[in-house]
């Protein structure tokens, strides 16, 4: 027999003799601990005190006195793993030693310090451990995995930092808008992605309601659906919690400019600065979006023809949109002058072209007498001019560049006028014997 296997047989003789000795239930507290500390040294499996009479008390643990250097455990032995460590500046810590089922690894948690835990309220937390211990779990490898889990804040920068570039410019500012205002505070900087439940979202849903009201609200849990949706696709987590919400009724907004309203607002324009007048008269000549006028290019602009094409990447229906431009609007866009910007409407924006009329919009509507009027209301304006003039539902569908049918549908009430003239036209005929003129 070679010396290693004699030294190996030696080491294992030794670590059996000592593991009997911890679990023999006469030997005192004092010897177990002891010999749990040379199995820690012989680097075998950590052995258990079986002792039922020797249970750690408050007391006891006061009692125990720090090591010169790193660490000392005492076991209590009930349930097996449990014990108390006491590091070399004092510190008391309850802590539970187990194996895990399935791999066969030794490790080690900490419960709690000695103080905020007490022993008894340690040893029972002890005892359930060691029953999910025994189920298969690993209570530790729990605890690594919920801290390394992401968090919503986590979430929340990943969504604007990989899916929010990837939608058109007036969609991130409302997204990352709804993210500052909203999201973020509900949520903190700590709350895990995989914890987040349905009752979290309709709080949500719920508060920004009272607060900033139903279209908010609904925006709000939009957002966090697409959210929570990129997060099943990036495996961090495998429900998506804002399914079954129910959103706030948004009832289609009917507001047009009566012809009196439109004179009034057409003066007031006189008096604006005159970058801002042109936005607002294109937006009422053209039925343009907000964000389709504001980023406006030259080069999309053929004033000799009278066309005005929309690269599908800056067009809501994410298609080209090619419209005709009436004389007004080619007179208008001749006289502004047209500097080294590419953009009709230039700034000092990061995007170099101006995105926020807001302040002046409202401004501009309060000395008008039209507090309830918003920007988006002169592009049904602009249809309902349409519709009143007798045009047809396709072609206002396509002239606002509607990709879908049931959109235009909502001006079919207007047409009521020029029905009813084409129907006197009818009746004229009809009781004039069939004869024309």
């Amino acid at each position: 027999m070679s010396r290693k296997q004699t030294r190996t047989g030696a080491t294992a003789s030794r670590t059996a003799k000592v593991t009997a000795l911890i679990k023999h239930p006469g030997t005192p507290l004092g010897e177990q601990q002891a010999g749990v500390a040379a199995l820690e040294r012989l680097g075998g499996p950590l052995a258990r005190p079986t002792t039922p009479g020797n249970h750690l008390t408050d007391a006891d643990v006061r009692k125990l006195q720090p090591p010169a250097t790193g660490n000392k455990i005492t076991y209590d032995g009930a349930p097996a793993g449990f014990g108390v460590r006491v590091t070399a500046a004092g510190t008391k810590s309850f802590i539970f030693n187990y194996r895990v089922k399935t791999s066969g690894q030794e490790r080690r948690y900490t419960i709690g310090e000695f103080g905020s835990w007490s022993t008894s309220a340690a040893r029972a937390e002890a005892k359930k451990l060691r029953s999910k211990v025994d189920g298969g779990g690993d209570p530790r490898g729990e605890v690594e995995e919920q801290r390394e889990a992401p968090t919503m804040s986590e979430l929340c920068d990943r969504f604007e930092r990989e899916h929010l570039p990837k939608r058109r410019v007036t969609t991130q500012k409302q997204y990352a808008r709804l993210i500052r205002l909203y999201i973020r505070p509900h949520f903190g900087k700590f709350a895990k992605v995989s914890d987040i439940k349905f009752a979290d979202i309709d709080k949500l849903h719920g508060n920004v309601t009272k607060k900033s009201g139903p279209y908010n609200a609904n925006r709000c849990v939009g957002v966090l659906s697409k959210m929570f949706s990129l997060a099943i696709k990036w495996e961090w987590r495998t429900t998506n919690p804002c399914r079954g919400i129910e959103r706030n009724p948004e009832p289609p907004r009917k507001r047009y400019l009566s012809g009196e309203e439109l004179m009034r607002l057409t003066m007031e324009l006189t008096k604006q600065e005159r970058q801002f007048a042109d936005i607002i008269r294109l937006l009422l000549l053209t039925g343009a979006r907000r964000g389709e006028v504001l980023g406006m290019r030259w080069s999309a602009l053929d004033l000799t023809k009278g066309i005005w094409t929309k690269p599908a990447a800056e067009t809501k229906q994410a298609s080209l949109h090619v419209v005709p431009l009436s004389e007004p609007v080619v007179t208008l866009l001749k006289a502004i002058e047209r500097g080294k910007s590419e953009f009709v409407f230039p700034s000092d924006s990061t995007t170099g072209h101006v995105v926020e009329i807001s302040k002046a919009w409202w401004k501009l509507r309060e000395s008008a007498g039209l507090s309830d009027l918003r920007i988006h209301d002169l592009r049904h304006s602009f249809a309902s001019y349409l519709a009143s003039s007798g045009a047809s539902l396709p072609l206002i569908g396509a002239l606002l560049g509607h990709s879908n049918p049931t959109t235009t549908a909502r001006y079919a009430h207007l047409f009521m006028d020029p029905q009813r003239a084409a129907a006197e036209k009818v009746a004229a005929i009809v009781g004039n014997g069939g004869r024309h003129g």
